[in-house]
């Protein structure tokens, strides 16, 4: 059975958290400017691919190695959206573990692979950015790919 999780933001009833993992994600572009998108298993939202730093990483390998993981694709880093480590944003799982967020979004393009759905998500497509609106996506997700689609000069420190 996989696990669930349940993600809060700035909410009362949220439990304390009792981990933090260093975490990367990244906003992968295609030529048309549309942005990869997985559909997670573990909550049915929408998502950018992302995950937790291994020992063997730097955070910039990481994105690529969770991007490779969980798309297929082959991808080189090109920028830094932002850093997105709010204490009020917390996500618990259905094991017991409470997890603060850590995450830093990078910018980053296709060089290789195919795409492939992995076991974590259900779907996985390039979406416009006008339909990311629509999709059901939980909102500190929206806020990065927002971030990256205001085209900033600078990085969003959070």
């Amino acid at each position: 059975m996989a696990m669930s999780r349940t993600e809060y933001f700035a909410d009362p009833a949220a439990p304390e958290p009792n981990s933090m993992v260093v975490a990367a994600s990244a906003v992968v572009t295609d030529g048309r400017g549309r942005v990869l998108l997985q559909r997670r298993r573990d909550n049915g939202l929408w998502a950018l691919p992302g995950g937790g730093m291994e020992m063997a990483d730097s955070l910039p390998g990481a994105a690529v190695r969770e991007v490779k993981e969980e798309t297929g694709l082959d991808v080189e880093i090109t920028g830094l959206v932002g850093t997105y480590t709010d204490p009020r944003h917390v996500i618990a799982y259905s094991d017991g573990e409470v997890r603060r967020q850590f995450n830093v979004c990078f910018t980053a393009r296709v060089t290789g692979g195919e795409l492939a759905i992995s076991d974590e998500s259900t779907e996985l497509r390039f979406v416009q950015p006008d339909e990311i609106p629509a999709l059901p996506m939980h909102d500190t997700q929206r806020l990065r790919i927002r971030h990256f689609l205001e085209g900033r000069d600078r990085p969003y420190l959070g």
